[in-house]
């Protein structure tokens, strides 16, 4: 029981008196505070006392392409956080290839009468997906909020972090380290933040479109890319996310040449470990505490009734260096 107050608390925030308040029904204890405390147990998996098991729980559906990339826990673990502090409980719902798929959760969740969605790297980042669950969350009223760019007019808040800015960051770092044959490993051609990405790396320099590679978002897909531009000439390059970058170290050394003396590197998002691999991975860190906030605060405001813009917020990402880069080599 002690262990279940401390663990409780501290997801919460509150001292273990307050849930011990909760868990027995005394007063004291404001609403929302109380709600959080209950949405705590549910997340931690403690069942709530018999006179309290009545109360449906608020439910969010936290809706994630994977978790093979680091990031989406990651995002997941600051949302899931900040929701269960305002008496929401996360559902988790991660698409498996052949497994039950986006839309079907869509209507999972909506059958359980949900409070709102999160979505974080799904198929309103791709102009060429099927949209309709979004149509279907709209129509019905359901507040919903996405992580990382969309495509248009799906008339939902967005919370982005600024590939303009990210890409432009990796692009003079390179520069700055005498790289002037430098390639891009995107994701798919109807890929939003693929996109931007390429349209800011040609706003500051030239990248012909041999020096532009496409692949899935995987290690595999990253190593298959970098194999073809490497044979072109390429000696820095700029990826989309962190697994893709990985896979360019791959290709990079199955060909024979070092990273960084021959070949640099810089990946996107700073997840968990790139300070770990070998060497430790150049990358632009995408700001998730701040970002996983804002995500609840923007799907709170809409499911206490208030009025919020389909805007897109956009935040400042930062080039952390480490040793996947360095001078260019003499040719």
């Amino acid at each position: 029981m002690t262990r279940r107050l401390a663990e409780v608390a501290k997801k919460v925030g509150v001292s273990e008196a307050t849930v011990s308040r909760v868990l027995n029904g005394k007063p004291g204890v404001s609403e929302p505070t109380r709600q959080a405390v209950l949405s705590a147990l549910d997340v931690l998996g403690y069942e709530r006392p018999t006179q309290l098991r009545g109360e449906r729980a608020r439910l969010v559906g936290l809706v994630l392409p994977e978790l093979q990339n680091p990031i989406f826990p990651a995002f997941a673990e600051v949302i899931g956080g900040a929701l269960a502090q305002l008496g929401l409980t996360p559902v988790l719902c991660t698409q498996t290839r052949g497994g039950v798929s986006e839309a079907d959760y869509v209507t999972l969740l909506l059958q359980q009468q949900v409070s709102g969605v999160v979505f974080a790297g799904g198929l309103y980042a791709q102009a060429d997906a099927p949209h309709d669950h979004y149509r279907q969350l709209a129509e019905r009223h359901i507040p919903v909020v996405l992580v990382n760019a969309a495509i248009e007019h799906l008339g939902f808040p967005g919370v982005s972090c600024d590939d303009a800015v990210a890409v432009e960051q990796a692009w003079r770092h390179l520069s700055s380290l005498g790289h002037e044959r430098v390639g891009l490993v995107l994701g798919p051609a109807d890929h939003v933040p693929s996109a931007r990405k390429l349209a800011a790396v040609r706003g500051v320099g030239h990248v012909p479109d041999e020096f532009v590679a496409r692949a899935m978002f995987s290690i595999e897909g990253g190593h298959a890319a970098a194999a073809r531009l490497i044979d072109r000439g390429v000696t820095g390059f700029i990826c989309a996310s962190d697994p893709l970058a990985l896979g360019v170290v791959r290709a990079a050394r199955r060909k024979g040449l070092d990273v960084p003396s021959r070949i640099s590197v810089v990946g996107y998002d700073d997840s968990a470990l790139m300070n770990c691999t070998e060497p430790p991975l150049t990358t632009v860190r995408q700001p998730i505490e701040a970002m996983g906030r804002a995500v609840v605060e923007l799907l709170n405001a809409q499911i206490s009734g208030g009025s919020v813009a389909a805007e897109e917020l956009l935040f400042e990402p930062e080039l952390v260096v480490r040793g996947s880069t360095a001078q260019a080599p003499r040719i």
